[in-house]
């Protein structure tokens, strides 16, 4: 039998409660709550909820901009008397915002702020099932969110008693997820999905010590990957510092955390200001980073590189990396768990062996997320380039066209109010990942997305994802789409990382973005570097033609979705004219 996700926190507050055990900014100030008054507040909504009207099974959309406290206290008051939440992306489009509100039947929101706040109001009369909007910063003549709370708890026996009468298996949460193609789609998860994963990711993570372990929570608590691991933190009496991702640098510093989770887009820009910022050196400091990043990146776990490296790169880390970690306030780091698109193998090797543990998974909303994941707390079980073996209770096998399937608790209950897209996943007791890989050693790699794989005019199949991701690692590149389809040859759309370009060409310092990209200087370099990766793929693979971009896909053009991943159909419409020219 697994917890419910509210027993979490009934465990915390019995065994080890905190007298901070989260903390956000409150109009620009940091708040800090106690396990008990976390606890009191919950009580008090969930009795203002019921006094409300609200009753089990109804849907309740939770809109926020930057993780904080109070949209935490709202997912626990509405799970514990048997309320479903709809956590939804503050990025996402007022018609997408729409549908979501219809599809789930809605009948409250709570935003942050009042851009969200305008956002849902000028869609409200379209939203039949909706009645209130409540705003957790006050605003105008707005329904702020306390107005909902019952400081009596007039209803604490009734709240008991739905709580005792929740079962783990029942329906908690319909998360919609953001899509690359269509519309969203709401995945049901259950409190048994969410609570077998955190208890069956906890031994990948580096032992925590509860009551004094720090994380920092920065990734959109919307999104599955960090709100379980917001559970996990709970269970393991760790003090949370929630904050958005604007802030990141500044808050790493303040909380010195133990343990945060990133994407690898976040990775890419410390790597890249890491290595701007030693290159700017001069003379032996130049050249000691130099030495101490070309050891790093030849970091292979298990010390496989022998003592005489493991002797070397105990050097670097003392005299290069331990400033580079004090600068981004990861003196205590234990982990930083990576996950929602590949990571490029090169920064797995630079961070960890600089002394930044970086832990890769692999998984998905519909898996509530983890189905695999790296560790170095047990022995053997860490490879780079792979997304880790998988954890506990969760049966992973390679269909015989490449894709992954998954069976276990941590599968979703299905499609909220979508039968057919739930059969096209959900067969004979596997979920249907939509990601190819395969297994090596027992390691688990992701080679692409299934629906992602184009053909050549030729006849040959390409998987765009592992050749972007291998052209990432030319310091020019920041984001790039392959594409291809039905052409004679692959071609990339490159977005030029400004920063490392005027790194190398100083000269170029003044250049606005647009003049940046139309340096021949810079055309070479790129092209240098691409036919150097090229060398790594077969001829149908290579890429022959590319375009550079001054400005990155963005979430507000609708070209990357809120967890960052390409909508390829949207970019391919945008660049279409440059696309076309690549094909003259």
């Amino acid at each position: 039998m697994y917890p419910r996700l509210f027993d979490f926190l009934e465990k915390q507050l019995q065994h080890l409660p905190l007298e901070e055990m989260m903390k956000s900014k409150v109009n620009g100030e940091w708040k800090s709550i106690s396990t008990e008054s976390f606890y009191n507040q919950t009580y008090r909504l969930s009795s203002g909820l019921l006094n409300a009207g609200i009753l089990r099974g109804d849907k309740i959309a939770l809109i926020t901009d930057g993780n904080r406290m109070e949209w935490n206290i709202c997912d626990h008051a509405i799970l514990q008397i048997g309320a479903i939440d709809v956590p939804i992306y503050p990025t996402m489009s007022a018609s997408d915002i729409e549908y979501i509100l219809n599809h789930s039947e809605a009948v409250i929101c709570l935003v942050s702020n009042h851009e969200l706040y305008e956002k849902v109001s000028s869609i409200k009369d379209n939203c039949g099932a909706l009645r209130e909007i409540f705003t957790f910063e006050k605003y105008g003549d707005t329904k702020h969110w306390l107005e909902l709370f019952d400081e009596q708890v007039s209803h604490r026996d009734k709240v008991n008693a739905i709580k005792s009468e929740i079962k783990s298996e029942e329906l908690a949460t319909i998360i919609y997820t953001s899509g690359t193609t269509g519309l969203p789609k709401g995945v049901m998860l259950s409190h048994a999905n969410i609570a077998s994963n955190v208890q069956n990711s906890l031994d990948r993570l580096p032992p925590l010590e509860k009551g004094k372990a720090r994380c920092l929570s920065f990734l959109p608590c919307c999104h599955i990957y960090e709100r379980m691991l917001h559970y996990l933190y709970i269970e393991n009496s760790v003090q949370m510092t929630l904050t958005g991702m604007e802030n990141i640098k500044d808050d790493l510093i303040i909380t010195r955390p133990h343990i945060f989770t990133a994407v690898p887009r976040l990775l890419e820009k410390f790597f890249d200001g890491i290595i701007a910022k030693g290159e700017s050196n001069t003379g032996i400091k130049k050249k000691l980073f130099s030495w101490s990043v070309h050891l790093a990146l030849q970091w292979e776990p298990n010390g496989a590189n022998g003592w005489w490296y493991e002797f070397k790169l105990k050097i670097a880390r003392k005299l290069v990396f331990s400033k580079v970690k004090a600068a981004l306030g990861l003196t205590e780091i234990g982990a930083v768990a990576s996950g929602s698109a590949a990571l490029q193998p090169r920064l797995a090797r630079f961070f960890t062996g600089a002394g930044i543990p970086i832990k890769e998974g692999y998984g998905l909303t519909e898996t509530s997320p983890v189905i695999t994941v790296n560790t170095l707390r047990r022995p053997r079980l860490y490879k780079i380039g792979s997304v880790g073996t998988p954890i506990d209770e969760c049966e992973v096998k390679i269909a015989s066209d490449g894709e992954i399937l998954c069976k276990g608790p941590n599968v979703m209950l299905g499609y909220f109010k979508n039968d057919l897209a739930t059969g096209e996943v959900l067969k004979d007791g596997y979920f249907h990942t939509g990601d190819i890989g395969e297994f090596r050693d027992g390691f688990l790699f992701i080679t692409d997305r299934k629906k992602e794989l184009f053909k050549t005019s030729g006849g040959k199949y390409v998987a765009p994802q592992a050749v972007e991701n291998a052209l990432k690692e030319s310091i020019f590149i920041e984001q790039c789409m392959v594409v291809g389809d039905g052409q004679k040859f692959p071609a990339a759309l490159l977005v030029l990382d400004q920063v490392l370009t005027k790194t190398k060409f100083p000269q170029y310092n003044n250049c606005s973005a647009d003049e940046l990209v139309n340096k021949p200087e810079v055309i070479q370099a790129v092209y240098a570097d691409i036919l150097e990766i090229n060398k790594r793929f077969g001829n149908w693979e290579q890429v022959k033609a590319f375009r550079l971009l001054s400005q990155p896909f963005s979430i507000e053009k609708g070209e990357i979705t809120p967890t960052l991943k390409l909508k390829r159909k949207k970019i391919a419409e945008i660049y279409s004219a440059l696309i076309q020219e690549m094909y003259v």
